[in-house]
Protein backbone atom coordinates (compact mmCIF):
# COMPACT_ATOMS: atom_id res chain seq x y z
CA UNK A 1 0.00 0.00 0.00
CA UNK A 2 2.84 2.43 0.10
CA UNK A 3 3.18 2.75 -3.25
CA UNK A 4 -0.13 3.91 -3.35
CA UNK A 5 -0.88 8.34 -3.34
CA UNK A 6 -4.29 9.93 -2.04
CA UNK A 7 -4.98 13.23 -2.19
CA UNK A 8 -7.64 15.26 -0.29
CA UNK A 9 -8.66 18.63 -0.52
CA UNK A 10 -10.64 19.87 2.73
CA UNK A 11 -10.44 23.37 3.93
CA UNK A 12 -11.53 22.40 7.91
CA UNK A 13 -7.91 21.90 9.15
CA UNK A 14 -9.02 19.03 12.07
CA UNK A 15 -11.15 17.15 9.68
CA UNK A 16 -8.70 17.16 6.87
CA UNK A 17 -5.69 16.15 9.42
CA UNK A 18 -7.79 13.67 10.69
CA UNK A 19 -8.42 11.89 7.63
CA UNK A 20 -4.49 12.19 6.64
CA UNK A 21 -3.69 10.25 10.15
CA UNK A 22 -6.39 7.93 9.20
CA UNK A 23 -4.92 6.95 5.69
CA UNK A 24 -1.39 7.47 6.96
CA UNK A 25 -1.89 4.86 9.56
CA UNK A 26 -2.52 2.21 6.88
CA UNK A 27 -0.02 2.97 4.76
CA UNK A 28 -0.80 5.03 2.11
CA UNK A 29 0.85 8.16 0.91
CA UNK A 30 -1.08 11.04 1.89
CA UNK A 31 -1.03 14.94 0.19
CA UNK A 32 -3.44 17.13 1.81
CA UNK A 33 -4.96 20.35 0.29
CA UNK A 34 -6.66 23.43 2.04
CA UNK A 35 -8.59 23.87 -1.91
CA UNK A 36 -9.62 21.92 -4.54
CA UNK A 37 -7.94 23.96 -6.66
CA UNK A 38 -4.22 23.79 -5.63
CA UNK A 39 -5.32 19.46 -5.43
CA UNK A 40 -6.15 19.90 -9.13
CA UNK A 41 -3.17 21.46 -10.13
CA UNK A 42 -0.49 19.35 -8.13
CA UNK A 43 -2.89 16.49 -10.02
CA UNK A 44 -2.31 17.77 -13.75
CA UNK A 45 1.93 17.55 -12.87
CA UNK A 46 1.77 13.90 -10.76
CA UNK A 47 -1.53 12.08 -10.37
CA UNK A 48 -2.63 10.13 -7.47
CA UNK A 49 -4.26 6.89 -6.70
CA UNK A 50 -6.90 8.00 -5.07
CA UNK A 51 -8.95 11.64 -4.99
CA UNK A 52 -10.86 12.90 -1.19
CA UNK A 53 -12.64 15.93 -2.52
CA UNK A 54 -15.07 18.30 0.05
CA UNK A 55 -17.95 19.80 -1.72
CA UNK A 56 -17.67 23.12 0.01
CA UNK A 57 -14.03 24.64 -0.43
CA UNK A 58 -12.43 27.94 -0.87
CA UNK A 59 -12.38 28.70 -4.44
CA UNK A 60 -13.43 25.83 -7.16
CA UNK A 61 -15.81 23.99 -5.29
CA UNK A 62 -15.60 19.77 -5.28
CA UNK A 63 -18.43 19.19 -7.83
CA UNK A 64 -16.07 21.89 -10.10
CA UNK A 65 -12.97 20.02 -9.58
CA UNK A 66 -14.66 16.43 -9.52
CA UNK A 67 -15.91 17.12 -13.03
CA UNK A 68 -12.28 18.62 -13.97
CA UNK A 69 -10.69 15.62 -12.89
CA UNK A 70 -13.18 13.60 -14.81
CA UNK A 71 -12.22 15.40 -17.97
CA UNK A 72 -8.42 13.97 -17.59
CA UNK A 73 -8.98 10.69 -15.44
CA UNK A 74 -10.92 7.59 -14.27
CA UNK A 75 -9.33 8.22 -10.79
CA UNK A 76 -11.53 6.75 -7.56
CA UNK A 77 -13.29 9.52 -6.22
CA UNK A 78 -14.87 9.72 -3.06
CA UNK A 79 -17.16 13.30 -1.68
CA UNK A 80 -17.64 14.93 1.17
CA UNK A 81 -20.32 16.79 2.25
CA UNK A 82 -21.87 18.83 4.86
CA UNK A 83 -25.76 18.40 3.45
CA UNK A 84 -27.62 15.35 3.89
CA UNK A 85 -29.26 16.13 0.65
CA UNK A 86 -30.92 14.06 -2.48
CA UNK A 87 -29.42 16.88 -4.53
CA UNK A 88 -25.57 16.99 -3.02
CA UNK A 89 -25.67 12.66 -3.85
CA UNK A 90 -27.16 13.44 -7.44
CA UNK A 91 -24.84 15.90 -8.66
CA UNK A 92 -22.13 14.26 -7.30
CA UNK A 93 -22.61 10.92 -9.06
CA UNK A 94 -24.14 12.49 -12.16
CA UNK A 95 -20.31 14.32 -11.97
CA UNK A 96 -18.63 11.04 -11.76
CA UNK A 97 -17.50 10.23 -7.91
CA UNK A 98 -17.51 6.87 -7.11
CA UNK A 99 -18.54 7.63 -3.43
CA UNK A 100 -20.00 10.07 -1.14
CA UNK A 101 -19.86 10.73 2.59
CA UNK A 102 -21.96 12.88 4.58
CA UNK A 103 -21.00 15.01 7.62
CA UNK A 104 -20.14 14.14 10.52
CA UNK A 105 -18.93 9.86 9.24
CA UNK A 106 -16.47 7.73 10.52
CA UNK A 107 -13.35 7.79 9.19
CA UNK A 108 -12.92 3.96 10.05
CA UNK A 109 -15.89 3.71 7.60
CA UNK A 110 -13.80 5.75 5.24
CA UNK A 111 -10.89 3.89 5.41
CA UNK A 112 -12.67 0.93 4.37
CA UNK A 113 -13.96 2.52 1.50
CA UNK A 114 -10.92 3.47 0.02
CA UNK A 115 -9.34 0.04 0.54
CA UNK A 116 -12.20 -1.23 -1.33
CA UNK A 117 -11.85 1.35 -4.55
CA UNK A 118 -8.19 0.78 -4.59
CA UNK A 119 -8.18 -3.24 -4.43
CA UNK A 120 -10.70 -2.79 -7.26
CA UNK A 121 -8.68 -0.71 -8.92
CA UNK A 122 -5.60 -3.08 -8.73
CA UNK A 123 -8.04 -6.11 -10.01
CA UNK A 124 -8.94 -4.12 -13.22
CA UNK A 125 -4.92 -3.40 -13.65
CA UNK A 126 -4.30 -6.63 -12.78
CA UNK A 127 -6.52 -8.15 -15.23
CA UNK A 128 -5.19 -6.61 -18.67
CA UNK A 129 -2.66 -9.15 -18.53
CA UNK A 130 -4.84 -11.98 -18.41
CA UNK A 131 -6.25 -13.20 -21.64
CA UNK A 132 -9.52 -13.78 -22.05
CA UNK A 133 -11.89 -15.62 -24.78
CA UNK A 134 -14.64 -14.38 -26.82
CA UNK A 135 -17.36 -16.15 -24.50
CA UNK A 136 -16.38 -14.20 -21.87
CA UNK A 137 -17.32 -11.13 -24.13
CA UNK A 138 -20.43 -8.74 -24.33
CA UNK A 139 -20.67 -7.34 -28.40
CA UNK A 140 -22.75 -5.03 -29.68
CA UNK A 141 -21.86 -3.05 -32.93
CA UNK A 142 -18.14 -2.01 -33.06
CA UNK A 143 -17.91 -2.51 -28.66
CA UNK A 144 -17.00 -5.16 -26.98
CA UNK A 145 -16.91 -5.43 -23.34
CA UNK A 146 -14.93 -7.60 -20.99
CA UNK A 147 -16.63 -8.31 -17.70
CA UNK A 148 -14.19 -9.82 -15.82
CA UNK A 149 -11.43 -7.50 -16.92
CA UNK A 150 -13.42 -4.25 -16.23
CA UNK A 151 -12.16 -3.50 -19.69
CA UNK A 152 -14.09 -2.04 -23.27
CA UNK A 153 -12.68 -1.77 -26.90
CA UNK A 154 -14.07 -0.17 -29.60
CA UNK A 155 -13.14 -2.03 -32.62
CA UNK A 156 -9.54 -2.82 -31.18
CA UNK A 157 -8.73 0.26 -29.46
CA UNK A 158 -9.34 0.76 -25.70
CA UNK A 159 -12.26 2.50 -24.00
CA UNK A 160 -11.20 4.34 -20.72
CA UNK A 161 -13.92 4.48 -18.79
CA UNK A 162 -15.19 5.32 -14.77
CA UNK A 163 -16.11 2.31 -12.73
CA UNK A 164 -19.66 3.91 -13.33
CA UNK A 165 -19.51 4.84 -16.46
CA UNK A 166 -18.34 1.14 -17.13
CA UNK A 167 -21.43 -0.41 -15.48
CA UNK A 168 -24.04 1.24 -17.13
CA UNK A 169 -22.49 0.42 -20.64
CA UNK A 170 -22.15 -2.97 -19.30
CA UNK A 171 -26.19 -3.12 -18.65
CA UNK A 172 -27.37 -1.78 -21.78
CA UNK A 173 -25.91 -3.91 -23.74
CA UNK A 174 -26.92 -7.01 -21.47
CA UNK A 175 -30.19 -5.59 -22.30
CA UNK A 176 -29.66 -4.52 -25.66
CA UNK A 177 -32.77 -5.61 -27.28
CA UNK A 178 -35.14 -3.37 -25.14
CA UNK A 179 -34.85 0.15 -23.84
CA UNK A 180 -34.28 0.82 -20.09
CA UNK A 181 -35.76 3.35 -18.04
CA UNK A 182 -33.84 5.88 -15.85
CA UNK A 183 -35.46 4.80 -12.65
CA UNK A 184 -34.06 0.95 -13.50
CA UNK A 185 -30.56 2.37 -13.96
CA UNK A 186 -30.28 4.15 -11.24
CA UNK A 187 -31.66 1.64 -8.79
CA UNK A 188 -29.63 -0.82 -10.74
CA UNK A 189 -26.48 1.18 -11.28
CA UNK A 190 -26.08 3.48 -8.36
CA UNK A 191 -28.88 1.54 -5.67
CA UNK A 192 -30.78 4.95 -5.51
CA UNK A 193 -34.48 4.27 -5.73
CA UNK A 194 -35.15 7.82 -6.89
CA UNK A 195 -38.85 8.98 -6.51
CA UNK A 196 -37.89 12.31 -8.22
CA UNK A 197 -35.99 12.99 -11.08
CA UNK A 198 -32.82 13.10 -11.28
CA UNK A 199 -29.58 13.85 -13.64
CA UNK A 200 -27.56 11.21 -12.57
CA UNK A 201 -28.22 9.29 -15.99
CA UNK A 202 -28.37 11.71 -17.71
CA UNK A 203 -25.09 13.43 -17.34
CA UNK A 204 -23.48 10.03 -17.02
CA UNK A 205 -24.99 9.00 -20.42
CA UNK A 206 -23.77 12.19 -21.69
CA UNK A 207 -20.59 11.33 -20.75
CA UNK A 208 -20.44 8.15 -22.54
CA UNK A 209 -21.21 9.42 -25.70
CA UNK A 210 -19.00 11.92 -25.70
CA UNK A 211 -16.74 9.05 -25.32
CA UNK A 212 -17.76 7.04 -27.54
CA UNK A 213 -17.63 9.90 -30.36
CA UNK A 214 -14.48 10.83 -29.46
CA UNK A 215 -13.67 7.15 -30.88
CA UNK A 216 -15.71 7.33 -33.90
CA UNK A 217 -17.72 4.15 -32.51
CA UNK A 218 -20.86 3.10 -34.94
CA UNK A 219 -23.05 2.64 -31.05
CA UNK A 220 -25.10 4.79 -30.44
CA UNK A 221 -27.17 5.72 -26.99
CA UNK A 222 -30.67 6.94 -28.02
CA UNK A 223 -33.40 8.84 -26.05
CA UNK A 224 -36.45 7.19 -25.54
CA UNK A 225 -38.30 10.28 -24.73
CA UNK A 226 -40.18 10.29 -21.27
CA UNK A 227 -38.76 7.45 -20.52
CA UNK A 228 -34.91 5.91 -21.08
CA UNK A 229 -32.26 4.74 -23.16
CA UNK A 230 -32.02 2.60 -25.83
CA UNK A 231 -29.32 1.22 -28.11
CA UNK A 232 -28.69 1.86 -32.08
CA UNK A 233 -26.31 1.61 -34.60
CA UNK A 234 -24.84 4.16 -36.81
CA UNK A 235 -24.16 3.36 -40.56
CA UNK A 236 -21.10 2.68 -41.48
Amino acid sequence: MGDKTIYIAEDEKNIRNLIASFLKKEGYQVLAFETGDDLYDTFQIQPADLVILDVMMPGASGFIICSKLRDMSTVPIIMLTAKDTDEDYISGIALGSDAYFTKPFSPVKLVMQVKAMLRRAEMDAAATNIKSTTDDCLVFSDITIQPEKFMVFCDKEELKLTHTEFCLLTFLVENKERAVSREELLLKIWGYDAAIETRATDDTVKRLRRKLADMNSLMQIETVRGYGFKLGTKEA
